[in-house]
Formats: C-alpha cells, sequence, structure tokens
C-alpha cells in the first residue's frame, strides 16, 4: 500500500448493509491497508450486524444510512437489490459530488441507480462474488457516465484487496456474473462431485474432500501463475495410454465442456432477465 497511484490512505469508506459481503470487503480493505478503521462506518437495520461489524473491523455501526453518508466519501451498497430504491431515495440529497456510491446489488442497472439520485451523482457497479470472503474474490465493474478515471481506479485498487478485478462495460456485467458471480457454485458442485467419486474409489469422505479442493485450487494457481492455456496444461498431465486420458475421455462422453459453457451462458441470460 506504500507506492498508491492516488492517495487511498485519506478515503473514508462506509456500507449501507453490514453483512457477509459488505464486512467480507472491508477486511479485505484493512487487510491490505487501505483504510484505517477508524475511516470505515457502516449501517445496518439488523443491531447483530451492527455489533459484528463493528467488533470485526474496527469501524463504527451506525443505525442510520444518512449518517454513514455523512461519515464516509466512498458509499458501497450492499445490500439486498429491491431494498435499493427505498434506500437511494432516503440519502440522495446527503450524496455530494465528493461522494462515490459503489453498488454490489445483483441486477441492478447503473441507470437505475442514477435514476434513484440526484443528476451528477458518481455510481460504480460492482460484480463481486463470495471467494471475497477468503481473499481471492473475482470481481467485475462499470463505472456509471458521471465517474472520471480516478474514480474507477480507486474501485479497482480496493477490490483487489479481496482478489481481481476487472473494468468491462456495464453490458457484460451478465456474462461475469455467468463466470464468476455465479461461478463458485460450479467450483464447489465439481469438488463434492470429485470426493463422492473418491469416496467410492475407496477413500474417506473428509480425505476425499480436501484432496478434491486442494487439486482445484492447484489447477487455478497454475493457470494464473504460469500463463499456460488450460488445454496446455491438461496435456502436460495426460500420458500417453494413462489414467487421466480414461478420465478425459469419460468427461467428454458426459458432455462436461458443454455443461459448462451452458452454465455460464444459462446465468447470464437469467442475470439481463433480472436487470
Amino acid at each position: 500500500a506504500t507506492h498508491q497511484t492516488m492517495s487511498t490512505s485519506d478515503v473514508s469508506i462506509g456500507f449501507l448493509g453490514a453483512g457477509k459481503m459488505g464486512g467480507a470487503l472491508a477486511k479485505g480493505f484493512l487487510a491490505a491497508g487501505l483504510v484505517d478503521p477508524s475511516k470505515l462506518c457502516a449501517s445496518d437495520v439488523n443491531s447483530g450486524a451492527r455489533d459484528a461489524f463493528a467488533k470485526e473491523t474496527g469501524g463504527k455501526a451506525y443505525e442510520t444510512n444518512g449518517e454513514v453518508v455523512d461519515n464516509a466519501r466512498v458509499i458501497f451498497l450492499s445490500i439486498k437489490p429491491d431494498q435499493v430504491g427505498d434506500v437511494l431515495t432516503g440519502i440522495k440529497d446527503k450524496i455530494t459530488p465528493d461522494h462515490l456510491v459503489v453498488s454490489i446489488c445483483a441486477g441492478v442497472t447503473l441507470a437505475t441507480l442514477e435514476g434513484k439520485l440526484n443528476a451528477g451523482a458518481k455510481i460504480v457497479r460492482v460484480m463481486p462474488n463470495t471467494p471475497a470472503l477468503v481473499g481471492a474474490g473475482a470481481s467485475g465493474f462499470a463505472p456509471g457516465k458521471a465517474c472520471a478515471p480516478a474514480d474507477g481506479e480507486l474501485v479497482a485498487k480496493l477490490l483487489s484487496s479481496c482478489g481481481v478485478a476487472f473494468a468491462v462495460k456495464e453490458s457484460l456485467l451478465d456474462a461475469v456474473t455467468g463466470v464468476s458471480g455465479s461461478g463458485p457454485a460450479y467450483g464447489f458442485m465439481v469438488i463434492e462431485a470429485m470426493s463422492d467419486g473418491g469416496v467410492a474409489a475407496g477413500l474417506p469422505r473428509d480425505v476425499a474432500i480436501k484432496l478434491a479442493a486442494q487439486t482445484m485450487l492447484g489447477a487455478a494457481k497454475m493457470v494464473l501463475e504460469t500463463g499456460k492455456h488450460p488445454g496446455e496444461l491438461k496435456d502436460m498431465v495426460t500420458s500417453p495410454g494413462g489414467t487421466t486420458i480414461e478420465a478425459v475421455h469419460e468427461l467428454e462422453k458426459a458432455g462436461v465442456r458443454a455443461a459448462f459453457i451452458n452454465c455460464v451462458r444459462a446465468a447470464a441470460d437469467k442475470s439481463k432477465k433480472l436487470g
């Protein structure tokens, strides 16, 4: 956090909604040294969520959204999509040109968000995912029309503290949802199925789950760290006439590749309809 392209150390950050996702992002920002606990706050109708946020982050927890807007410059909307209208209507006259509103509400478009706030409000729409909870998130984000380049850079820096973040056109956030937003569930199903196979082949369940999960983690790290195409890495494991090509053939017969392409497209299509 020493070689900052822009000063994040002075940034005050507030969360409207102190649930799991907001808490995870807050902890990521703190761990990366991007914000001081004294400049962190959140509001939530649930007193349990408020207490947990204050205890886990050292930040302040308020009962009202207005107090967060008064005390923070970057405002994360980490509420349920159906609450967005009421929440933004309640704070719109407190949002100044100095504020940056960052929405992590699934399916809520920039046009909808901008329509609920006064003209000129700076808004960034983000599609995060749950592995941000363990610092391994993957996010796509799209800045709104009032944003300056520095606003996008700030959001990228903040999100990168919990994983990776890519700026995309808003129309591509549905595709981001299909790959990374919903994607952790596909990974969990693969790990569960592999562990079922391990149990069927005689392994104890706890060993099978850990081997499967670590193997997927290792495969992902190899893709990210070697820069090699996944197909090339797969070829490196498949020896002629060996066990792996036998297994790969079964996956091909089961249409696994097509199933994954279809599931990403189905999630992206559903995201479009929700928006």
